[in-house]
């Protein structure tokens, strides 16, 4: 009804005051200026859903809606109601295994800095040796469309090197400063262009040795980045539905002319549907492919936090990958600010192996499928304040079963 009288009366229907209103945690200018709808521009209620759904996406908002109200002049005033979230969010990430392995990752950052939407942070890592990051992040920081992303990490694990002759561990540190321009055409799609200049540093510790392969070696690296991303996801409270599909794409240029320049890339297909009132199906496909190097420090891994709930901590490497995740979420109980789901998942993929051929997909040896279970503890009123604790258990040759804690869902 809106929207037919907005197609026949544009000319009248201009809106004349636009406000702002439960936002204590968000200005109402930053509000403003990132709408569609605006001030002497006629009455549209596809900018006013389109504004909605980009609130409720922002991490200070609960939940969002809107009304209009015609004033004596015949123009109208639109109000825009925020339920806020809380944004000041600690980061909390621990895995186990039946290997007896555990590290974590804490931090914490505040996700609506100077009420205007930006992303502002660090974290700690322990994972046998101490790692930290700091991370930026402002979409809006210029307009509606233009914005800014900057990153700078010290990273520090015990790396498994898969040789022919058996399995080495070696120490491996990543320092990179990545920045990263942000562009939003409009509420559906976007995109990311930027670099990231690093430096790798292998030191070996133990296991199997190979005359081709260095036990030490330090390389600076150039990364060139773009990032394509589809987002049609609408977001009530601790339910999610819709589709995205995030492209990233990435060129790695190395200072050695040994190590030779590669290419990968990758592609997220995440779909989402509401079942009933509690009930929420939540999938994610990856597809990835880089240069086919005959390497052992392949860029894709098998690891706990990244794709198979329980199988460990990077236990293989490939220049391929194909992974699916799958799961059931339904909520047990709900009442005012607290609620709590149980899930039901499974976690399968398979990879390529480096110097392989596509026929490795098909390989019994590369494939890996974790069912599992999990719980997910959700604050409604504080931004991404979901507690997961999830249980794996691999069913496949060889499989470990473990834990993995989190905050957010897995995906």
């Amino acid at each position: 009804m809106l929207g037919a009288l907005v197609g026949s009366h544009a000319q009248h229907a201009l809106v004349s005051d636009m406000s702002v209103e439960g936002n204590s945690r968000l200005r109402s200018s930053f509000v403003l200026r990132a709408s569609d709808q605006k001030v002497g521009q006629p009455l549209d209620s596809l900018h006013l859903h389109a504004d909605i759904i980009r609130l409720k996406r922002m991490p200070a908002v609960s939940h969002a809606y809107y009304r209009v109200e015609t004033k004596a002049n015949g123009q109208y005033r639109v109000v825009y109601t925020i339920e806020k979230n809380s944004t000041l969010i600690p980061q909390l990430n621990i895995y186990t295994t039946n290997d007896d392995e555990f590290a974590y990752r804490v931090g914490l950052y505040e996700f609506n800095t100077l009420g205007q939407n930006i992303a502002f942070g660090g974290f700690f890592q322990k994972d046998i040796y101490d790692s930290y990051g700091i991370n930026f992040r402002a979409p809006f920081l210029v307009n509606s469309h233009i914005g800014l992303a900057v990153n700078f990490q010290d990273l520090t694990t015990q790396e498994p090197v898969f040789l022919e002759e058996g399995v080495a561990d070696y120490k491996y540190n990543n320092t990179s400063f990545e920045i990263l321009g942000l562009y939003s055409f409009n509420l559906r799609h976007r995109v990311e262009v930027g670099l990231t200049l690093f430096n790798e540093d292998y030191t070996y510790l133990e296991g199997a040795t190979n005359p081709t392969i260095p036990q030490d070696f330090n390389i600076d690296k150039i990364l060139y980045k773009g990032i394509y991303i589809y987002n049609n996801l609408d977001y009530f409270y601790q339910y999610v539905d819709g589709f995205q599909n995030t492209f990233n794409f990435q060129y790695v240029i190395s200072s050695e002319a040994t190590l030779p320049d590669f290419l990968i890339g990758w592609n997220d297909i995440q779909y989402y549907k509401r079942v009933g009132e509690k009930g929420n199906w939540a999938s994610r496909l990856r597809l990835g492919l880089a240069s086919n190097k005959d390497s052992p420090f392949a860029p894709f891994s098998v690891d706990n936090n990244l794709n198979i709930r329980g199988v460990g901590n990077i236990i293989d490497r490939g220049t391929g990958a194909v992974v699916l995740n799958t799961e059931y979420r339904y909520t047990l109980y709900e009442k005012n600010w607290f609620g709590l789901q149980v899930n039901g998942f499974i976690d399968a993929g398979t990879w390529r192996n480096p110097g392989g051929d596509f026929g490795d997909f098909g390989d019994d040896q590369n494939l890996r499928v974790y069912p599992g279970v999990g719980l997910r503890f959700i604050h409604k009123r504080i931004f991404n304040a979901i507690f997961r604790i999830d249980y794996g258990y691999g069913i496949t040759p060889d499989a470990t079963s473990g834990f993995v804690f989190g905050i957010g869902q897995y995906f």
